[in-house]
């Protein structure tokens, strides 16, 4: 799983940040990978299509989506802060900035 995640994951990347990405998320865990990819999967699925977001946009998204994560796990963690951490450190490292306007966490 461990693989397809990261595969998945540089394949947000823009081209030429992959390899600045992979060497990125090697070092992270499977749970800290699939968080990453919780988001991108919450960004597709609230979705009808793409558009090009500024910083400030990214940031409202990346704020939704903690927001909504809180609201299905009400006990704040640290751990939580270190993952938003890594999501932030990964969208900048990756160029990822074609991200849905509305973006919610999955509510299983």
């Amino acid at each position: 799983m461990r693989i397809a995640l990261l595969a998945a994951l540089v394949s947000c990347a823009d081209g030429p940040l992959q390899s600045k990405t992979r060497r990125f998320l090697m070092g992270l865990s499977c749970d800290e990978l699939q968080f990453l990819a919780e988001f991108l999967g919450a960004s597709i699925i609230a979705s009808d299509g793409r558009c090009r977001c500024s910083s400030a946009q990214l940031a409202e998204q990346v704020a939704e989506f903690q927001k909504a994560r809180a609201a299905t796990a009400p006990r704040h963690s640290a751990d939580q802060d270190h993952k938003m951490i890594l999501l932030l450190e990964f969208l900048s490292r990756s160029g990822v900035q074609q991200i849905p306007v509305a973006v919610r966490a999955s509510h299983a």
